[in-house]
């Protein structure tokens, strides 16, 4: 999508760039980039399409089977400490050297004081509070906030925030930064536009993953327990996909209520009208994946097939650990075919006063 939109505006100037999970890492590439925001663009496009799953992560089966077996033996002998920790089925080593050679995150400082970017923040869970914290980069008139189950704490951002904002649950590792571990941002994130809001934007783009429809699937001709793979799919989607449904919806209520207001009446706590253009796939991400279920690496089709990944249903959580250049090339086309069919839209949306 932002393809699209850099197409038609390659002098783009985008001035507060949020994010989370995946979209940490989009966030901070186009902050950190000395270009124009169409090469800046094309350069992000250029990395996504040369990931591929060892770029992202390694799979380390004996450490996992190391800390099964210690937690077995515990139990055994009812130990009740020292307890193993557990660090995600997969080693996200891999990730952490490519975000680093492709990303020099010393970019947004010196777009910072070149005055191309505002403001860049990207969120993550705090496992030791489960706040979401917001780590905020930006000028130093620039507000934190503190609400509560969610704070900003202004700080230089590094490799490793962006590590943390992205590590989804379980299945990847949390990361210490300072004196607590963090994880993916989505988990407690309820007011995903709040950051920008906060910030100080007073039109946002939001780009969802969940498309506008449930695709249509023909009614089950018998009854079947559902297996763990289809229960994961449900709640990474409940993470990770239902808030920014939630928050839009929330933020089109407050706009019809302030614009409802009399001409001249202040708003409550300095409240105003944000404009808002969500877009979205107009495909289901998921049941693309569930094609290219045969191209995961074996250990994680083993893993996969053992909690039921073979069934149709299981195709939400199979997207989640699809890194194959054929399946997000597949999703850049698909979203860069869905920002130009909107290219009108967008670009009335961008030309408000």
């Amino acid at each position: 999508m932002l393809s699209a939109l850099a197409e038609r505006a390659p002098d783009l100037h985008i001035p507060i760039l949020t994010g989370v999970s995946a979209g940490a890492i989009n966030t901070v590439y186009l902050a950190a980039h000395a270009g124009p925001f169409g090469r800046a663009v094309e350069g992000l496009r250029t990395e996504w399409s040369r990931l591929k799953p060892s770029r992202v992560y390694a799979v380390r089966p004996f450490r996992l089977g190391r800390a099964v077996l210690q937690w077995g033996v515990n139990m055994l002998l009812r130990r009740g400490s020292p307890q193993p920790s557990f660090r995600g089925l997969m080693d996200m080593s891999p990730l952490r050297g490519f975000l680093a050679a492709c990303i020099d995150v010393n970019g947004i400082q010196r777009n910072l004081e070149a005055k191309r970017l505002q403001s860049v923040a990207l969120s993550a869970t705090c496992y030791d509070s489960g706040q979401t914290v917001t780590f905020m980069q930006g000028k130093r008139d620039v507000p934190i906030w503190e609400r509560p189950m969610r704070v900003a704490v202004r700080t230089t951002i590094t490799i490793e925030h962006l590590l943390a904002s992205a590590s989804i649950p379980l299945i990847f590792p949390a990361f210490r930064i300072g004196n607590s571990f963090y994880g993916d941002g989505s988990v407690r994130q309820t007011a995903p536009l709040a950051p920008a809001i906060h910030l100080g934007a007073s039109r946002i783009i939001g780009i969802a993953m969940r498309t506008q429809n449930a695709p249509s699937e023909p009614a089950p001709t018998h009854l079947r327990y559902p297996v763990a793979a289809e229960v994961f799919g449900i709640l990474l989607h409940s993470i990770f996909l239902d808030s920014l449904d939630a928050d839009a919806e929330r933020l089109q209520r407050i706009n019809t209520m302030l614009r409802a207001l009399p001409e001249n009446s202040p708003a409550a706590q300095g409240m105003r009208p944000i404009d808002l253009l969500l877009l979205r796939p107009s495909r289901d991400l998921g049941s693309l994946a569930g094609e290219m279920r045969s191209s995961l690496p074996m250990l994680v089709q083993l893993g996969v097939s053992s909690i039921g990944g073979e069934r149709a249903g299981s195709s939400d959580f199979l997207s989640y650990l699809m890194f194959q250049p054929k399946y997000t090339g597949l999703l850049m086309e698909l979203g860069y075919e869905d920002g130009r069919a909107r290219l009108g839209e967008i670009e009335d949306f961008l030309g408000k006063n």
